[in-house]
């Protein structure tokens, strides 16, 4: 059995042979997607789903609520809310920055845990952050390489890439900051309350919202609401709404190339100076 060093060099091999395009892209595997940068990005926001960040080479530090998340081929990120924050990219001598995202998929979660007898957390224990990083062990690097090593054929990506998704969620599961996974899937903990709430800003992001309705939604009263979603995100709900249609509008103005004016009212600003 390989070293972790050794696996770490496997794995940024694979990854500069499939992570082609700068940026992140997808996969032929759902839920998995390649990243690659070629130079320093500057500290800018940036928008991620539910998932576990690796990188093979590179180092990543995120930065939230005053807090900075290092994440390099020693440490992997884990994010268990969608969650808007501000991201730089280092870039080494030895080449671009090589990773991949694997979403965090509820089901997969939630089978996992009966089978390892897994309680989610009651509800006073899960005041737990939705955002870490933490150390990349040997199992969990494995896995990572055997899912992209999948990811060169088309059948053995849907065959088996699936399973190894499930394996590398168990390994997070089982790893020191696995009841951060556990609270998700509590499904009266204040994590999933605020976690329907986060699912609802960022699928109706355009329209208007108020923390009154979100509150009502998530089963609290306003000030309840506004605890604990501080607790789990470390900003304020509408910060947070503000931050997700900044986001939106900077990727319209961006990746489409249209205007401050026209992205405003796409995502749901009501003047261009907003």
């Amino acid at each position: 059995m390989r070293d972790i060093q050794a696996s770490n060099r496997r794995m940024t091999e694979l990854l500069n042979s499939l992570a082609t395009g700068e940026g992140t892209r997808p996969t032929i595997l759902d839920g998995v997607n390649l990243m690659r940068a070629s130079r320093p990005l500057p500290r800018m926001p940036v928008l991620y789903e539910p998932s576990i960040v690796i990188l093979g080479q590179g180092r990543k530090r995120g930065h939230l609520g005053g807090q900075v998340y290092t994440y390099d081929p020693h440490n992997y990120l884990v994010l268990s809310a969608p969650m808007p924050f501000e991201c730089e990219t280092e870039v080494g001598p030895d080449g671009p920055l090589l990773g991949m995202s694997i979403r965090i998929d509820l089901a997969v979660l939630g089978e996992l845990m009966m089978k390892m007898d897994r309680k989610p957390l009651a509800d006073g224990d899960n005041e737990t952050h939705c955002m870490y990083a933490t150390p990349l062990d040997l199992a969990l690097s494995e896995a990572a390489v055997r899912l992209l090593e999948s990811l060169a054929s088309p059948v053995d990506a849907q065959v088996l890439g699936p399973q190894i998704v499930r394996e590398i969620t168990y390994r997070v599961l089982c790893g020191r900051h696995g009841d951060s996974l556990r609270a998700l899937i509590a499904m009266n903990g204040h994590l999933s309350q605020i976690q329907r709430a986060l699912e609802r800003m960022h699928a109706h992001y355009s329209e208007a919202l108020d923390v009154g309705s979100l509150a009502s939604d998530a089963g609290m009263s306003v000030s309840a609401f506004h605890h604990h979603f501080k607790t789990v995100t470390a900003t304020s709900p509408l910060q947070y709404l503000k931050t997700i249609r900044l986001h939106k509008a900077r990727m319209l103005m961006v990746q489409d190339g249209i205007g401050a004016g026209t992205a405003a009212d796409s995502v749901g600003y009501e003047s261009t100076s907003q």
